[in-house]
């Protein structure tokens, strides 16, 4: 795939860029490994202070930086400058947080023979992040500021599709004034990957992508012995029922479906509706699915923009094809809009079975599958008979039942009586094949640090002058 901004509301190509050479790309990972040495001793409190520089100058490019968001993938503008607002939040949350997070962990001393015993957080050295287009600047970010407030450098393969985005955010930490080379965008193909990976140099490497991508980044780095934060795909199951307010879960689930054109991991994708209230909830979600304004993402009064490549747009066109030829039923859209660009009308099929690709696989586009139960069991059965466990949500004003969700739905995030999002103050991540490890909070920071138990002893200590006597061995 060539490294190119393509709009996908005209489809005409924008600019186009040349992958690094053999000899750049080995000047920029030495030049990142030169910058750890001396960024890794930085203070907290100045990695905070550039952080608060990066936010400042972020929010003064919020609108432009939205327009490019838009050229390049196809978001609309209003979800753009969201996106790039958020990022504003995530940078401010790590520098009013961070040196706390990297403050020593004191134990007990007493009960370890110790004058002081305590655990300290340490930065691992270089990360390769290999992000995807959907969020272009939010799903970077989320990996750069926690990385960045650790004390780690940080190398950016961005997706091909978005390399302006890419270019924005090394030039950002730049102008916040953090030291030359500690986060370098490069500008290669995926068929670079492995061999930045298996780099001595790079210590470590965090995936956001398909299932398939992530085997890839895993296999290469557990040959190499390296950590890796893997968060793949989602079909997030929306259960509904009959204690749920209607009106207000079917607002949220045309949200929850089509944000960012349907582009989303996490958003919901299965509907499981309870018998007693799937006909009025069908009829609400098909009303609100259809009354949507598709179109130019740059106007201000469009909801749902195109997708971000022509083949994704074909893609779902398949998806929902394959549905139908096998009796599912379009209840609303179906069908591609006669225009430029790669849109596809937002979606609702019901009549869903298992042997239909939209049971058992991740559509990447604005089709909702609606499924009617008979219970919260059975939905909740269904919903883990999927290969992936990112997030779920349930609409239920009944006790029991959000318990009974909350312990037995296999998904790393629950949302009862919303929808599945992001917080730099809550962990994300998944189970199953949706990936492991955790961003955001201190869990994300501390996923690329080095816990390094510290153990001092006093002059009278049981192990003072090296005695073990008594002492158990590992």
């Amino acid at each position: 795939m060539a490294i190119a901004t393509i709009n996908p509301t005209t489809g005409a190509t924008v600019k186009t860029y040349e992958p690094l050479s053999d000899e750049a790309l080995e000047e920029k990972i030495a030049r990142a490994a030169a910058a750890f040495g001396s960024y890794r001793l930085t203070s907290a409190e100045q990695r905070a202070g550039w952080l608060t520089a990066a936010a400042d100058a972020l929010e003064a490019d919020v609108h432009s930086v939205a327009e490019l968001m838009t050229t390049e993938m196809g978001k609309t503008l209003a979800s753009a400058k969201a996106e790039a607002s958020k990022c504003v939040t995530a940078l401010r949350y790590y520098a009013q947080h961070g040196p706390a997070f990297l403050e020593p962990e004191e134990r007990d001393a007493g009960a370890v023979k110790a004058e002081r015993a305590y655990v300290t957080h340490q930065p691992l050295g270089v990360v390769l992040a290999i992000m995807p287009w959907n969020f272009p600047l939010w799903q970077a970010m989320r990996f750069a500021a926690p990385a960045l407030m650790a004390g780690n450098v940080g190398l950016l393969k961005h997706a091909s599709n978005v390399p302006q985005t890419a270019l924005y955010m090394e030039e950002l930490f730049r102008k916040a004034g953090f030291p030359e080379d500690v986060f370098q965008t490069l500008l290669i193909g995926s068929g670079t990957v492995e061999r930045v990976l298996r780099d001595d140099r790079v210590v470590a490497a965090t995936l956001t992508g398909s299932a398939p991508a992530g085997q890839s980044v895993a296999a290469v780095a557990g040959d190499a012995l390296k950590p890796t934060v893997l968060e793949l795909g989602g079909s997030d199951p929306f259960i509904v029922m009959p204690s749920a307010h209607l009106e207000r879960a079917a607002d949220v689930a045309v949200t929850a479906r089509c944000q960012n054109n349907g582009q989303s991991c996490i958003a919901a994708k299965r509907f499981f509706v309870h018998r007693d209230v799937a006909e009025e909830f069908t009829r609400l979600f098909a009303e609100k699915l259809g009354a949507l304004t598709v179109g130019d993402p740059m106007d201000p009064d469009t909801q749902v923009g195109p997708l971000a490549t022509e083949s994704g747009r074909d893609d779902v066109e398949d998806y929902v094809r394959d549905a139908v030829d096998k009796g599912a039923t379009v209840v609303v859209g179906g069908t591609r809009p006669d225009r430029p660009g790669w849109f596809y009308e937002p979606t609702l099929l019901t009549g869903i079975t298992p042997e239909m690709r939209v049971h058992g696989e991740e559509v990447f586009g604005p089709v909702a599958a609606l499924y009617t139960v008979d219970s919260l069991d059975e939905a909740i059965e269904i919903a883990n008979s999927h290969p992936y466990g990112l997030g779920s949500n349930l609409w239920s004003e009944d006790e029991e039942e959000r318990a009974r969700f909350v312990r037995d739905i296999q998904s790393g995030m629950a949302f009862v009586n919303g929808m599945t999002t992001s917080y730099p103050e809550l962990p994300f991540g998944g189970v199953k094949q949706s990936g492991y490890g955790r961003e955001l909070t201190e869990l994300g920071m501390r996923e690329f640090m080095n816990a390094k138990t510290v153990w001092i002893g006093g002059p009278s200590s049981e192990q003072a002058g090296g005695s073990t006597a008594g002492a158990a061995s590992e």
